[in-house]
């Protein structure tokens, strides 16, 4: 199936990030940065099997060249915060040919990007393993029909109802920012989403292949999957190189969990069918019949005298191994029964009704469970991240002059982005310092062992589910041919029998003779 990962971020000075070191990373090219006086090379690069770089009509032709635009981009910018890119990385269908992913990049990036006056630097990459994806780098700043940059904004003031200028106690006047294109609003993600995933669809359908991809999540698709637990590139690397890792077996336990789900769903689903059918059946050939009445205890005994019948033609041997055979079976089928207290096909169907409704409690339970182990998981690396980032972070604040707060962040970005998002990973936890690691870590073990013990409830219904697939063929075999003299419990149901005995194709075993030891003569 086609995988939705987009993933959309800002290149940033201030996290120490350099764009033309972003484009020589996905470009496996050696670039020179004019910014820092540094030479940006991966030479151990693999899987680069197509590159392009895309410009709108206003855009210099010598941007065409790698190293020539970015370093124009980079020198454009002059704060140490400074936003020099957008990032695309995407997952692309490994279902259709690499012509057709070629293809599909350059319509995505020419309507959603190019057309609007952003440069596009797109690459696919692809080791062989399975995980085609292209990255993209977009320009931030507009252009005038030169081809020469615009700024990202600028000022406007604000007017009082007299149309005129608002003084500040500052003596300044009062003014606010406005963006020169809209390309940094937050409605463009999920368009660019929603556009990335009918495209995608679009080349699949021409391809002939029926698989289609859904970039909306799981809860607004309506899925009833539990979703899996983003590893992170640390986990992931581990993960690769066989190391198992907490996340990684919590998400083996998700994907465990879904499968056993799904089967459930699909058991249910068939019974449930069946019973509606048969009930249908049912009142259209016999409408005297009373569901309620209707006993399975007299229908898998008249499945037992179909069986004994069919084996007529056997060996004394053969229909005696036969009929044990079939009361052990029976005797485990009537036990499932008496267990879960069906006696008749109605209560057959509530029992469907009440286990659909248990797995759905326990997928529910799983799912919260997951997520708030995540939680946990975030809350506990973010307050480390803020312990080890604390003195940095503490610094820069005590710091007036702003010259001198400028060049310690420029020199510390890393530290203070790492304090900054863990700060606001707790903030939209709703998490207050200090906390409870201990009581936070036993949490998170106790649901851990919940989720066991939440598996191990699954797999008890979806055991129970196959006994009653076991249950609905013993049915198949006598109604609804036998059904009237089933349900009035009368011996003369042999001659109905008989006719359901003739569809029944049962294996006749082989008569083995038993061969006599002979004696051999020395």
């Amino acid at each position: 199936m086609p995988c939705p990962h987009f993933d959309i971020k800002i290149v940033q000075r201030s996290k120490r990030q350099s764009s033309v070191a972003a484009a020589a990373y996905q470009s496996g090219e050696k670039l020179f940065s004019e910014y820092d006086q540094k030479r940006k090379a991966y030479s151990d690069k693999r899987g680069i099997v197509f590159t392009e770089i895309m410009l709108p009509e206003n855009a210099p032709p010598e941007y065409k060249d790698r190293n020539t635009l970015w370093n124009a981009v980079e020198g454009k910018e002059n704060q140490w915060n400074s936003q020099l890119a957008r990032r695309f990385i995407m997952a692309l269908p490994r279902e259709i040919s690499r012509e057709e992913q070629i293809r599909l990049m350059e319509e995505y990036c020419k309507t959603q990007f190019v057309s609007k006056g952003m440069i596009a630097d797109f690459v696919i990459h692809d080791k062989g393993d399975g995980n085609p994806h292209a990255h993209i780098l977009l320009t931030l700043r507009p252009m005038d029909e030169q081809g020469r940059w615009l700024p990202k904004c600028h000022k406007e003031y604000d007017l009082d109802e007299n149309g005129e200028r608002i003084r500040l106690p500052s003596g300044r006047w009062k003014s606010h920012k406005v963006n020169t294109v809209d390309w940094n609003e937050r409605k463009y993600g999920e368009i660019w989403r929603h556009e990335w995933e009918v495209l995608q669809n679009k080349y699949l359908e021409n391809a002939g292949r029926t698989e289609r991809v859904d970039m909306r999540s799981f809860e607004r698709q309506g899925n009833p999957h539990a979703p899996q637990i983003h590893l992170g590139p640390e986990a992931t690397a581990m993960e690769r190189r066989g190391i198992k890792t907490e996340l990684g077996n919590l998400n083996r336990q998700v994907i465990n969990a879904n499968k056993i789900f799904d089967s459930i769903r699909k058991a249910i689903r068939s019974l449930q069918s069946w019973l509606s059918d048969l009930s249908e059946q049912i009142k259209a050939e016999s409408a005297e019949v009373n569901l309620e009445e209707q006993s399975l205890a007299e229908i898998l005994n008249a499945y037992l005298d179909l069986r004994k019948e069919g084996r007529a033609t056997w060996s004394a041997y053969g229909q005696t191994q036969g009929q044990i055979q079939d009361i052990k079976q029976m005797f485990h089928v009537i036990a499932v029964l008496s267990e879960q207290d069906i006696d008749s096909i109605p209560k057959l169907g509530q029992h469907l009704n009440e286990t659909n409704a248990t797995a759905n409690e326990i997928r529910s339970k799983i799912k919260a469970n997951n997520r708030r182990i995540a939680d946990i998981d975030a809350i506990l690396d973010a307050v480390q991240t803020m312990k080890d980032t604390k003195a940095v972070h503490d610094k820069y604040a005590s710091i007036g002059w702003k010259s001198r707060k400028e060049k310690f962040a420029e020199e510390h970005s890393d530290e203070l982005a790492r304090y900054r998002k863990a700060d606001r990973t707790l903030k939209k936890l709703n998490v207050e310092l200090p906390i409870d690691k201990k009581s936070l870590r036993a949490e998170r073990t106790e649901l851990s062992n919940d989720n066991t013990s939440q598996m191990a409830e699954l797999e008890k219904v979806n055991a129970n589910l196959d006994e009653l697939k076991q249950i609905r063929w013993c049915i198949r075999q006598v109604l609804p041919e036998a059904l009237p003299t089933v349900v009035n419990g009368k011996k003369s149901a042999k001659e109905s029998l008989q006719a359901k005995q003739r569809k029944l194709e049962l294996e006749k075993p082989e008569r083995k003779t038993p061969q006599k030891k002979q004696n051999m003569e020395l």
